[in-house]
């Protein structure tokens, strides 16, 4: 997909960054199936702190005992390609929250390749 505007999906699932499926990160598969999906995108995000059901604290805090800190991926589609990929989502967690928020895509491409291609610079500093 190379652009993606108008009403969408936001899919958000939340996990542990220490859960795995298949000796595997679990969030690092669930992008891998997104993208095997054909989704528009996904984004791991790594918390600094939280809880959930088990209102167990997760902390990066020097003193604490937890490691396992909350993590989040992000996916943004259409209604009906984030309404396919929640199967695979069923399969992969578990007593996890899965949430889904409807969102408008204000802007959505593919960055430019070849010459022109400033991924990595900031703005304003190209030479």
């Amino acid at each position: 997909m190379t652009a993606l505007t108008g009403r969408a999906l936001r899919l958000t699932v939340f996990v542990g960054e220490n859960d795995t499926w298949h000796r595997r990160p679990l969030y690092t598969e669930i992008v891998h199936r997104a993208h095997a999906a054909g989704l528009a995108g996904a984004s791991v995000f790594r918390g600094i702190e939280g809880f959930g059901a088990s209102s167990l604290i997760h902390t990066v805090r020097l003193l604490s005992l937890s490691e396992d800190l909350p993590v989040a991926v992000v996916i943004v589609d259409t209604e009906e390609r984030v309404r396919a990929f929640l199967p695979q989502l069923e399969e992969l967690v578990t007593g996890r929250l899965v949430t889904i928020d409807d969102c408008e895509v204000v802007r959505y491409t593919a960055r430019p390749a070849g010459p022109d291609d400033d991924r990595g610079t900031k703005e304003g500093t190209r030479t």
